[in-house]
């Protein structure tokens, strides 16, 4: 078997995915391990940080098995990561101190509010490209600090460190030899400036973060270190990518020209659009964001979040007991022709872009006599694209233009009802890949680029392939009352 295999990790809010990719952009081997999610207060999300870390090895070594493998015919590591998922640890011993706070925790929501109400909203804005909001890692890290004087000395000292999953990660590859994050991540921080690609001292004295305990900021492609000392792999294997989640899938999709944009189906829904090598300012309640650095250049992107998506239907599944599989809710939702007036509001954890309204809950209205479990399958199903919907028309007012092509990806693509109501209410054509696993797959492309697997983009884009294509049928007019109805039933939602 030839050499310059390239190990994917994906470390996501409800598992761990990872690939072994070869050079002709071919899956060898995959494996997926969930692991449970912690819910202590109401609004609360919390992981353990060894549960994490048994996920990644348990998938990696299925991965490898599943390839045939041995651990020495692994080139390079590449990691994706859910990205304002926040932990702290000793940097001598490496021992973290509790919990991940992870980024659908809304336990920050008055913190934001005070700070605010002291003016530093357009502040962080200017300088980070963000909002004041629950999601982002610095109220956490500063929320976490706040709890101990004790622990915020330790930090100031730097014998604490703070990192996202891609730095609790590399710390573990490398055998703590290494701390350090990529611009993707930092750039959900709510602390680094979004043009220098640097911690901005303004912000960290708004937060009262310490410099001391945040990584060093590289470029999202390029060596990270080496790994030391885990059981998969031999040591000296280079880390060679590291990117936030959403990143890593706007990059598998292959949409490095500005203006291509894709939508991922997850935990959340999250739709980026390439602006290219300047960030665009929203006005209309979206983000900037870096989409990668590399080689002395950075791209940039456009985002709009939606907290929940793929959770929608964990919940129909868990929560509400109509579901045996969350894949079941496809043949359910399709059992009746529309949701019979029915609406659902996905805003279990608050509401993201455009609104902002940490403290909305979700919301199912419009229940008669009738309805039944296929009504309400049916209308999880529509809210999850009219949401998405109103996100892209909020990003094609920055843009001022419409998007006429949304790649989709993530486990929820799979559903073509799904995706066919994405295509009917935006006006867009949906365009999925033959694999959807796109945010490893952009981890494997990015390692790849910095081992020198793959010279440059246009060698990675020709590796991109379409599965099926959804387009819209829906009139104009039908398509903009559909997406009205929603959102009187999304006001309602609101605090």
């Amino acid at each position: 078997m030839p050499a310059n295999n390239l190990l994917a990790i994906d470390q996501g809010t409800t598992g761990t995915t990872v690939l072994v990719v070869g050079p002709r952009g071919d899956i060898r081997g995959k494996a997926t391990r969930e692991f449970p999610q912690i819910f202590p207060e109401p609004g609360w999300v919390e992981h353990r940080p060894d549960d994490i870390w048994s996920s990644v090895l348990s998938a990696v070594r299925e991965a490898l098995k599943s390839a045939g493998l041995r651990r020495e015919r692994i080139t390079a590591i590449g990691v994706a990561n859910q990205r304002e998922t926040t932990l702290l640890w000793e940097r001598r011993t490496g021992k973290p101190l509790g919990n991940a706070i992870v980024w659908q925790d809304r336990r920050t929501a008055g913190l934001c509010g005070a700070l605010k109400r002291r003016g530093l909203d357009p502040v962080v804005r200017i300088r980070s490209g963000l909002r004041l909001d629950p999601y982002f890692s610095g109220t956490k890290i500063r929320w976490l600090l706040d709890q101990s004087r004790s622990l915020r000395r330790r930090a100031e000292s730097g014998d604490i460190a703070f990192g996202t999953m891609d730095s609790v990660l590399l710390h573990r590859l490398t055998g703590g030899a290494v701390h350090a994050t990529d611009a993707t991540n930092a750039s959900r921080t709510l602390l680094m400036n979004l043009r220098s690609l640097r911690w901005d001292p303004v912000l960290c004295r708004a937060l009262r973060v310490p410099e001391a305990m945040l990584p060093d900021i590289r470029p999202t492609i390029g060596i990270f270190g080496r790994t030391r000392g885990v059981s998969f792999v031999p040591d000296g294997v280079p880390i060679t990518a590291m990117a936030g989640d959403q990143q890593a899938a706007l990059f598998g999709q292959a949409c490095f020209r500005p203006g291509e944009a894709k939508c991922t189906f997850g935990t959340g829904s999250f739709l980026l659009i390439n602006t290219g090598r300047r960030p665009l300012i929203s006005r209309s309640g979206c983000l900037p964001t870096v989409a990668w650095s590399w080689n002395g250049g950075v791209h940039y992107a456009l985002e709009g979040s939606a907290f929940v998506c793929g959770a929608a239907v964990q919940w129909l599944r868990d929560g509400l007991g109509i579901l045996r599989r969350s894949s079941d809710v496809e043949a359910l939702a399709s059992a009746v022709p529309d949701a019979a007036g029915v609406e659902f509001v996905p805003a279990f954890a608050g509401m993201g872009a455009p609104r902002w309204k940490p403290l909305a809950r979700g919301l199912l209205c419009g229940l008669t006599r009738g309805t039944t479990k296929a009504h309400i399958a049916r209308s999880v199903l529509e809210g999850l694209a009219l949401q998405n919907v109103e996100l892209l028309r909020a990003m094609e007012r920055d843009l001022g233009r419409r998007v006429v092509v949304m790649k989709v990806d993530g486990g929820a693509s799979a559903n073509n009802l799904l995706m066919s109501l994405q295509a009917d209410y935006s006006g867009a054509r949906c365009v999925r890949p033959r694999i959807v696993e796109t945010t490893a797959m952009g981890a494997a492309f990015m390692a790849g680029l910095g081992a020198g697997v793959w010279k440059n983009l246009e060698d990675v884009r020709a590796l991109w392939r379409k599965d099926r294509e959804f387009r819209p049928v829906l009139s104009r007019r039908r398509r903009e009352m559909r997406l009205e109805r929603w959102k009187r039933a999304a006001r309602r939602a609101e605090p």
